[in-house]
C-alpha cells in the first residue's frame, strides 16, 4: 500500500465506483478503499433477506412464507435509469453494459386526487389519456409537439419562446394548460422534485422532457430500465472495469486519516501505512468536518405480495405524487420491482417509498404512498441525513429522493470536471 497513486477514492457507492472506473480508463493509477466488507456503500443491494431484517433491527427472522433469504436483493437507495440518459451513455461508453443485464420498467404512474393514471407522454397516450378533459388534451398534445421539434440550435422552431429567458410558467400559459397537467408535466415527465423550476429559463425543462420521450421511444413501455439482481450490480460492474484497467481494490479497510500537507490532500492513512495521492474522492461519510447536512430523506421498503392496484398488474412500475397534490414542498416517489427482476422471491414485490423530509413525523408525510400499497407483508423504515460538500473538493453529495439517476450522474460529471480541469 506505501505506494503513490494518481487518484484515491474512498468509499464504493455508485457515484465512486463510476468515477474509479472512468479515470482508469483514462490511464490514471488508482487506489480504491471502502471500509466496509461489501460494494456499495449506501447505494448497495442487501441479500439474503435475514441480512435486511437484521440491518433494520428486527427482532424476528424473515416467515417462511417471504421464500429463501437468497432470493432477495433488496436495494438501500431505489432508482431506475432513464433509458436515454447520462448513466446509460456511461454504462455504454465505458463498455459496463457486458456485464449486466437490464429489464425495462413496465410503467410511470402519476397521483392525481387520490388515483394513479399512467403518465401520458406521446401524443397518442395524450389524447387517450384520463387525466385530462378533451380541449386540455389538444393543448397538451400542442405543447408535446413543440417539445419534440425544439432544437436550441434553430430558432424557427421556438415559436417566440427564448430558451434563455422565457419561464416555463409563461410556456405553460402560451399553451393555456392547467393546473393538473402542469403537476404531471413538471413532476412525471421533466421529474423535478419541487416547483422552483417554474420561474427560470426553460431550455432545462424542455431538454428534460425530451430526455424522457426520446427514453421512452427507446423501448415502449416506460423511459426507465433496471438491472437484473438489483442495483448494487452497477457499483461492481465499474468496480469490475477499473480492476481490469490496473485499479487496486481494498474492501474492509479502516480510513484512520486523509492525510493534508499545506492544506491538500497528499494520501490516506490505513491501519499504520500511508498511500499518497495526487488527488481524492470520496463520500461524505469519510470526511465529516467538509460536508454539511443539508436536509433527510426518508424511505420505506415495503414488502408486497401483489402488484400495486390500477398499474395493470405491473411487475414495475414508478409513481410519482406531485407535491401540490399532497399540499408538500417536494414530490414523494414509489418505485416498484419485483421476482421477475431476481430481486425478491416468487409473487413477491418491493415498492419504496422516499421522500426529502419536511416535518418533524416522516412517516407521516408519505402515509397517501403507503395507502396505494396495502396490504403491506413488511415495513423497513430509514431516515438518512442529506450532505453536501462545503467546498469545491471531491466528495460526493448524498443521494435524494428522486427515483432516477439524473441528479446522480450530474454530481459525477461536476466532481470529474472539478478534477480533470487544470487547476
Amino acid at each position: 500500500m506505501d505506494e503513490e497513486y494518481d487518484v484515491i477514492v474512498l468509499g464504493t457507492g455508485l457515484t465512486e465506483c463510476i468515477l474509479s472506473g472512468i479515470m482508469s480508463v483514462n490511464g490514471k493509477k488508482v487506489l480504491h478503499m471502502d471500509r466496509n466488507p461489501y460494494y456499495g456503500g449506501e447505494s448497495s443491494s442487501i441479500t439474503p433477506l435475514e441480512e435486511l431484517y437484521k440491518r433494520f433491527n428486527l427482532p424476528d427472522s424473515p416467515p417462511e412464507s417471504m421464500g429463501r433469504g437468497r432470493d432477495w436483493n433488496v436495494d438501500l437507495i431505489p432508482k431506475f435509469l432513464m433509458a436515454n440518459g447520462q448513466l446509460v451513455k456511461m454504462l455504454l461508453y465505458t463498455e459496463v453494459t457486458r456485464y449486466l443485464d437490464f429489464k425495462v420498467v413496465e410503467g410511470s404512474f402519476v397521483y392525481k386526487g387520490g388515483k394513479i393514471y399512467k403518465v401520458p407522454s406521446t401524443e397518442t397516450e395524450a389524447l387517450a389519456s384520463n387525466l385530462m378533459g378533451m380541449f386540455e388534451k389538444r393543448r397538451f398534445r400542442k405543447f408535446l409537439v413543440f417539445v419534440a421539434n425544439f432544437d436550441e440550435n434553430d430558432p424557427k422552431t421556438f415559436e417566440g419562446v427564448d430558451p434563455k429567458s422565457t419561464t416555463m410558467r409563461d410556456v405553460y400559459k402560451k399553451f393555456d394548460l392547467g393546473q393538473d397537467v402542469i403537476d404531471f408535466t413538471g413532476h412525471a415527465l421533466a421529474l423535478y422534485r419541487t416547483d422552483d423550476y417554474l420561474d427560470v429559463p426553460c431550455l432545462d425543462t424542455i431538454n428534460r422532457i425530451k430526455l424522457y420521450s426520446e427514453s421512452l421511444a427507446r423501448y415502449g413501455k416506460s423511459p426507465y430500465l433496471y438491472p437484473l439482481y438489483g442495483l448494487g450490480e452497477l457499483p461492481q460492474g465499474f468496480a469490475r472495469l477499473s480492476a481490469i484497467y490496473g485499479g487496486t481494490y481494498m474492501l474492509n479497510k479502516p480510513v484512520d486519516e486523509i492525510v493534508m500537507e499545506g492544506g491538500h490532500v497528499i494520501g490516506v492513512k490505513s491501519e499504520g501505512e500511508v498511500a499518497r495521492c495526487k488527488q481524492l474522492i470520496c463520500d461524505p461519510s469519510y470526511i465529516p468536518d467538509r460536508v454539511r447536512k443539508a436536509g433527510q430523506v426518508i424511505r420505506v421498503i415495503c414488502i408486497l405480495s401483489h402488484p400495486i392496484k390500477n398499474t395493470n398488474d405491473a411487475n414495475s412500475c414508478q409513481i410519482i405524487i406531485p407535491q401540490n397534490q399532497v399540499n408538500r414542498n417536494s414530490d414523494i416517489y414509489v418505485c416498484m420491482i419485483s421476482y421477475a427482476h431476481n430481486v425478491a422471491a416468487q409473487g413477491k414485490y418491493i415498492a419504496i417509498v422516499s421522500t426529502t423530509v419536511e416535518t418533524s413525523e416522516p412517516e407521516a408525510e408519505i402515509e397517501p404512498a403507503l395507502e396505494l400499497l396495502e396490504p403491506i407483508d413488511q415495513k423497513f423504515v430509514a431516515i438518512s441525513d442529506l450532505y453536501e460538500p462545503t467546498d469545491d473538493g471531491s466528495a460526493s453529495r448524498s443521494y435524494d429522493a428522486t427515483t432516477h439517476f439524473e441528479t446522480t450522474c450530474n454530481d459525477i460529471k461536476d466532481i470529474y470536471k472539478r478534477m480533470t480541469e487544470p487547476l
